[in-house]
């Protein structure tokens, strides 16, 4: 393939480094103020979202730079080679076609597009099948839970969703086991029947270690119960595309539904891996939620660079981590409904973007991938808000707020959107040497006293953050907002010239793993271990071997 050039090879790159030098001295409270109409520039609107980027260490210089960069990137070629289906997924010479998922139609790719509307009448006939009571477990009674079993992108997605959109929950409890550890799926099974709980396996190969073993120990659980061979198939439903493993597992293939190699995991929760999901909330709402991505997606394809939202959320991302080296981004939901929006995001960002070789194999001479963190609403305030606020790291932060709430709880609501809007307010202004020591007096404090704390109440200010707000969160919001995110890690993976859409970094620990389960498993080794892995083996097998004699 030709190689495209790196980001730092790019016409401008060098007048970026120097406007962002100039820009760390600057105030964006004086920028506010000096321009009236900033707060309005610098805010987009696109399909139910609200971008508000005005309190960003941003001039119009640097923001014009930015976009003449993503132009010489060839980021709008990019967008639209991934919605063309070209295999932009280059080491692995395939398409990433999740946009298709979503779509309401074929978008040139007829073929996989029926594909697809196959895969959702299934999932709707599933989903209605539970929701009106008509699917019966091996005794008669009606299946009232669905356990997901996954891991990844097979499970963080359908994991948010649910949890996001409980409000529009039917008549079936949805719930998500994802850890290989027994304690994972046994709290699970605690408050569940047998009689009633239906599970769904979601593995493209039908062979992923962590998935495998709870479904194997799922299945022990309705056995245990009573359950015969004939009947795993009234309890077992299989996303994967190997229906030969899933036969010898015990599920029938008219129980299975479709995986497709041009849609990584992490990018799956519109295929059938969300059939949790739609079952939670009924077909309907799910229609919606894809609806609301397909908006983003025609946004996303059709808008010019400077009003294109992804786009300029990725090239904030570039500015910050290539230009200030902050290294990290907090994402802070205030609506306890998104508290695992940072967990799914994590994945969509660092195994997509955490990559140190361009995508021909070309070391890259700067950072990729920043680290995504964050939490819900104001549990942050009263933990790892003091570094935003007064640590030495610089935290770039997205704010996101529903301005409505599904509660009626409207005065509690408005105390935490004040609280929202407060954190973002403060991480802008800070507080001069001056103010501390005027509040500290204030408060009573003598001057020699003020003079000695002040310098532990000031606060430097001129954090950078952005607020995405919404009407609330409903099936629409939530697909627009998942995929501005995937869609503003499309973009800065390109700008940073690497792919995406492969996750070559899991491969290595996967096959060590095996190596060292066998090993435990006492097999035969093909070659010593380090001193320190095999030290920790030995301790392993004298705590089994306690526990035993115990």
């Amino acid at each position: 393939m030709t190689s495209r050039p790196l980001l730092s090879e790019l016409p401008g790159y060098s007048d970026l480094q120097a406007l962002a030098n100039g820009v760390k001295s600057t105030s964006v409270s004086q920028l506010l103020q000096d321009d009236p109409g900033r707060a309005t520039d610098f805010t987009l609107e696109a399909a139910g979202l609200r971008l508000d980027y005005s309190k960003h260490l941003l001039t119009t210089a640097a923001l014009e730079q930015l976009l003449r960069l993503a132009e010489h990137a060839g980021v709008a070629r990019d967008i639209a080679a991934l919605f063309s289906g070209e295999p932009i997924n280059n080491t692995e010479d395939r398409p990433a076609l999740h946009t298709l998922l979503r779509a309401s139609g074929s978008q040139g790719l007829e073929g996989k597009f029926q594909e697809v509307v196959a895969a959702r009448a299934l999932m709707q006939t599933w989903a209605e099948r539970l929701n009106s009571g008509a699917q019966q477990g091996f005794s008669g009674a009606t299946i009232t839970d669905v356990v997901n079993i996954g891991i990844g992108g097979s499970d963080l997605g359908p994991r948010l969703v649910s949890e996001a959109l409980r409000p529009f929950h039917g008549n079936i409890s949805c719930h998500y086991v994802a850890n290989v550890d027994p304690a994972d799926l046994q709290d699970t099974l605690l408050e569940l029947d047998p009689e009633t709980t239906l599970f769904i396996v979601c593995s493209k190969s039908f062979r992923t270690e962590e998935t495998l073993t709870n479904s194997l120990a799922a299945r022990t659980w309705l056995r245990n119960a009573g359950a015969g061979e004939d009947a795993l198939g009234k309890h077992f439903i299989a996303v994967t595309s190997n229906l030969q493993a899933a036969a010898e597992f015990g599920i029938p293939a008219g129980n299975c539904l479709p995986m497709w190699d041009w849609v990584g995991g992490r990018y799956s929760v519109w295929s059938a891996i969300g059939l949790s999901c739609a079952i939670a909330v009924g077909w309907e709402n799910f229609a919606a939620f894809l609806a609301g991505a397909e908006a983003m997606d025609r946004h996303f394809r059709n808008s010019e660079p400077a009003a294109n939202m992804p786009l300029l959320m990725s090239l904030l991302e570039i500015w910050y981590n290539n230009f200030f080296q902050a290294g990290n981004h907090v994402v802070l939901p205030y609506d306890n409904s998104l508290q695992h929006l940072p967990a799914f995001l994590q994945q969509l960002t660092m195994e997509s973007n955490g990559k140190c070789v361009s995508e021909d194999g070309r070391a890259l001479p700067y950072t990729t991938g920043a680290v995504l963190w964050g939490s819900a609403g104001t549990m942050g305030q009263h933990s790892f808000h003091q570094l935003l606020h007064q640590g030495t790291l610089l935290c770039p932060a997205d704010f996101v707020l529903p301005l409505n709430t599904h509660t009626g709880m409207r005065e509690q609501h408005r105390r935490l959107v004040a609280n929202c809007l407060a954190q973002s307010r403060t991480l802008m202004v800070g507080r001069t040497q001056e103010a501390a020591r005027a509040a500290l007096l204030a408060r009573g404090l003598g001057a020699q006293e003020a003079d000695r704390l002040t310098p532990h109440l000031a606060m430097p200010g001129n954090r950078p953050n952005s607020v995405i707000t919404m009407h609330s969160v409903n099936p629409g919001s939530l697909g627009a907002l998942l995929a501005l995110y995937e869609h503003r890690t499309f973009c800065s993976a390109r700008l940073w010239g690497i792919n995406p859409f492969d996750q070559w970094g899991v491969e290595l620990g996967k096959e060590i793993g095996s190596e060292i389960l066998g090993r435990l498993s006492g097999e035969a080794s093909p070659g010593p271990m380090d001193p320190s892995t095999e030290r920790l083996m030995r301790e392993w097998r004298a705590a089994q071997e306690g526990d035993a004699r115990a």
